[in-house]
């Protein structure tokens, strides 16, 4: 290295002849397959103990087998010349040092030990017995004399001090493995229950344990740097996968926009020709009505110069003629775009966005559903085998739309073909396979009739922890206890304003809504007290008359008023027989299309039960009128 320095011209091959392994000039360089370079002792070194999973230490490529390594001979020749070229400048340097030993270096080299016999000549060893070290010339009697054979000597010590025990100012002789310290002979009573060995031992000890870990290491980095590629490759991977699956993303996307694009020109072209029609017909009027104005002005100024003839003769004459000249009032036809036109292509615009939108919707749907699965969902077919179709119904919220979408799709008028092909086949996508309206009807009692009769141990699992929305509770409404409890507070100081917030009706919603599924949940009321408690749509009103529960057609509860108990939807009440009951179970099955709502603890437990197609996300509702009445929502453990 030190001749490569010294080289100007070749400084640069330092980095290039050199072993990544031992970071050593090459010595014998072998060439692995990726084109990789190391000395032959070092890669033996390195793959020694595999079976496989061979990889270059370098750049970390795997290779199928054991590579057959093939001796590099052209790097071997410039490594020897090389390797010649620093002899013949190590010789130099000899001499330069005999002529100057500064400049060789001896200048930086430690000071040797003197013999504590002298003090003058330098010393060859220690005797740890004597504690001192000697020259060669004192050092005679170690070896000639028997007297000193059982003494202990070794290469130089510069500092005894350093293997002397601090307690006793003895050598160590011994290591206390429980510790990890050495110890003299004397401190063997402090220690006589620790695991001892003398130096040695424990030294070659730790060499071997040291080394194994060493080796283990080797390997863990080994494999390490295999999982490194393994995990690298498969990103890489992915990636691609990934870029592949957006370009076909794209091609179909761009597929169905030109579809949707090549729909959108023919309707507009349509339009476009209709209003050209009407435009060139309007055009023929103006031009007609153009010159009717200018034979009336023709007429008028015809007249003006009869007025202005002196000669009674030729006037009379003049206005003769001119009396008998008639004009008709100008006359504008009824000119209309064809609406037949106008309203199938805009109608097969709307049928083609529907069914855009409820593809799109119903795949989203699928994948929620997918995503969230409950289980307590799945026990409806468990209870009903032999009625797998009970309770099957489109999906709430797009039912209103499918409906509308048939009548228009099957409305017939003059020149829309593909429209009317486009709407039956809305029609067909929109109307799902659903049984008779007397055999849903009939499915949908005898589906109520089984949860009526299940216990509340059953209904347990589809119970539903329910919370109180802050956002929505009226000003006088305090909730407590985790938003479970809802209370009357005249002097409360109210909420922060929120546009969710019921502002006529001492109100407030659950955090949770339902959309699909059955939920069960209990609420525990008091005597007497004056409340209400149901489900709402979101969409609601938060103030004015349509606001409170029951009143419209967005929501239904069951209210205890003056010792009387209703029903309340649409504004419609429905009186009920009264109960003591001071918890009451709510059941909603959105897909089967009911509400129960029973008294719990009591035998003939059913209250009141709506049945109605839920179109929108059901949110759990409460009304508060008394100062004194307080709603708790029950804990329920699944």
């Amino acid at each position: 290295m030190a001749a490569l320095e010294s080289e100007p011209g070749l400084s640069g091959l330092e980095e290039e002849l050199t072993c990544s392994i031992c970071l050593c000039i090459f010595s014998s360089p072998v060439t692995v397959p990726c084109g990789h370079n190391f000395c032959a002792s070092c890669l033996e070194l390195t793959w020694a103990g595999l079976s496989g999973g061979f990889s270059c230490p370098q750049c970390r490529a795997t290779f199928a087998g054991r590579p057959q390594l093939q001796k590099n001979t052209v790097l071997c020749r410039v490594v020897e010349q090389l390797q010649g070229r620093s002899g013949a400048k190590g010789e130099e340097e000899e001499e330069n040092e005999d002529g100057d030993g500064e400049e060789g270096g001896c200048w930086a080299a430690e000071p040797p030990v003197l013999c504590d016999s002298c003090r003058e000549a330098a010393a060859v060893q220690t005797c740890l017995t004597c504690t001192a070290s000697f020259c060669a010339e004192h050092l005679r009697p170690h070896r000639d004399s028997p007297a000193f054979r059982d003494h202990q000597l070794c290469p130089t010590v510069r500092d005894l001090q350093q293997r002397k025990c601090p307690q006793h100012n003895r050598l160590f002789e011994f290591f206390c493995g429980k510790h990890g310290v050495c110890i003299c002979s004397l401190c063997l009573l402090g220690h006589k229950l620790c695991p001892t060995s003398p130096l040695e031992q424990a030294k070659a000890s730790a060499q071997s344990l040291l080394k194994k870990k060493l080796v283990e290491l080797h390997n863990q980095s080994e494999r390490t740097a295999r999982a490194m590629s393994t995990v690298k490759t498969k990103q890489n991977q992915s990636a691609e996968t990934a870029s592949r699956k957006k370009e076909l993303i794209k091609k179909e996307f761009s597929e169905v926009k030109a579809v949707i694009e090549e729909r959108e020109n023919e309707i507009m072209k349509a339009i476009t020709e209709e209003e050209k029609r009407v435009w060139n017909k309007f055009d023929y009027i103006y031009g007609v009505l153009g010159n009717k104005k200018n034979e009336i002005q023709s007429l008028k100024d015809q007249i003006e110069m009869a007025l202005t003839e002196s000669d009674d003769i030729l006037f009379l004459k003049r206005a003769t003629a001119l009396q008998r000249t008639s004009t008709k009032e100008a006359f504008v036809p009824v000119v209309e775009m064809d609406q037949n036109v106008v309203h199938s292509t805009y109608q097969s615009a709307i049928t083609l966005k529907d069914i855009v939108k409820l593809s799109v919707i119903q795949s989203r749907e699928k994948k929620e559903e997918v995503a969230a699965k409950p289980v307590k969902i799945q026990a409806l077919p468990a209870a009903h085998p032999n009625k797998a179709t009970v309770g099957k119904k489109p999906p709430g919220p797009h039912q209103t739309r499918k409906d509308k979408t048939v009548p228009q799709a099957q409305v017939p008028s003059q020149g829309q073909t593909d429209t009317t092909k486009e709407k039956k086949k809305a029609a067909k996508v929109a109307l799902p396979a659903t049984p008779s309206a007397p055999a849903a009807a009939t499915a949908t009692k005898e589906l109520m009739d089984s949860f009526l009769k299940k216990p509340r141990e059953e209904l347990l699992q589809y119970a539903a922890n329910i919370t109180l929305d802050y956002n929505t509770a009226h000003n006088t409404v305090v909730l407590a206890d985790n938003y479970t409890r809802m209370s009357i507070s005249d002097t409360f100081p109210g909420h922060r304003q929120h546009p969710q917030r019921f502002t006529d009706y001492r109100q407030v919603l659950g955090f949770q809504c339902f959309k699909r599924g059955i939920h069960y949940w209990e609420v525990e009321l008091q005597p007497s007290s004056f409340c209400g408690l149901g489900v709402c749509y979101g969409s609601m009103e938060r103030q004015g008359p349509q606001s409170r529960l029951g009143r419209n057609c967005r929501s239904w509860c069951i209210e205890w008023l003056n010792s009387r108990l209703s029903s309340w939807h649409n504004d419609v009440e429905k009186c009920l027989p009264n109960t003591k009951a001071t918890k009451i179970g709510v059941l909603l099955h959105c897909d089967g299309g009911f509400l129960i709502f029973m008294a719990v603890g009591e035998k003939n437990n059913l209250i009141y039960k709506f049945k109605a197609q839920f179109t929108e996300a059901l949110y759990p509702a409460f009304w508060l009128f008394s100062s004194d009445a307080v709603l708790s929502l029950c804990h329920m453990k699944e």
